[in-house]
């Protein structure tokens, strides 16, 4: 990764930090983005980023502005690894429309604005990896996630169909699954962890540096031909295919 140019979203924490810190490890240049100035500057400082930029990424248009900074400051970007904060539990009783809005701009809206930004740019060069971070609840839904399970398992069809626009061009786009990984967000949904484990048969959450480490390869040379796949990172929790 020596040289790449990358933008991590939502990474002054949790996944979005694991994979970005990976990232720089693998001698990529990284920026990153989240709502809070003082904990992105934090967070780039404790990983070596680049730059790091605050942005709300649940307003319309945050994602491109965030993309288009990122291209003056490095020169343009190779790796985006798109990564939303989860939203609100909750029944389809329970959720209020304003926060289905928020979380479709921020969830979905957000991806693509972030797509459209740097693929003209990946296609010039005729090289650029893209990463969309959901959620094993994309393919198994999961009671009370009825926002992130809706929204994220379109994210799969969107992986799908854009991926094959810009493969001939050098350009791969992937979406990575997580399940139950150790960061602030289990707290946030109150599942005591022996509860979630006792289900999991690697018997263990997973940690937010392995997960880096798989976006951190999917961004790298190596994986060329992987393209339009999304990938489940859960340590066996998931029966199905």
């Amino acid at each position: 990764m020596k040289g790449r140019r990358a933008l991590v979203l939502g990474a002054s924490a949790g996944l979005g930090f694991g994979i970005a810190s990976q990232l720089v490890r693998e001698g990529a240049r990284v920026a990153i983005c989240s709502r809070s100035e003082e904990r992105i500057r934090a967070a780039a400082v404790n990983m070596g980023a680049a730059l790091g930029v605050a942005a709300d990424l649940s307003v319309p248009g945050a994602t491109r502005t965030v993309v288009e900074q990122v291209k003056g400051a490095l020169g343009g970007v190779d790796v985006l690894v798109v990564n939303t904060g989860g939203p609100p539990k909750g029944g389809i009783l329970e959720i209020s429309d304003a926060q289905w809005e928020e979380a479709f701009q921020s969830l979905w809206m957000g991806a693509v604005e972030g797509i459209r930004a740097v693929a003209p740019g990946m296609k010039e060069q005729r090289w650029g990896r893209i990463i969309l971070l959901t959620s094993s609840s994309a393919r198994e839904p999961m009671p009370g996630l009825t926002i992130s399970s809706g929204l994220r398992a379109g994210l799969m069809g969107l992986t799908k169909i854009v991926s094959g626009e810009l493969a001939e061009h050098g350009v791969t786009l992937n979406a990575v699954l997580p399940g139950f990984h150790a960061t602030e967000r289990l707290k946030e949904l109150g599942i005591p962890e022996d509860r979630i484990t006792s289900q999991i048969p690697a018997r263990r959450l997973g940690r937010p540096e392995e997960l880096g480490a798989l976006v951190a390869f999917l961004s790298s040379e190596q994986a060329a031909y992987i393209t339009g796949q999304s990938i489940v990172a859960d340590g066996g929790w998931m029966r199905g295919f």
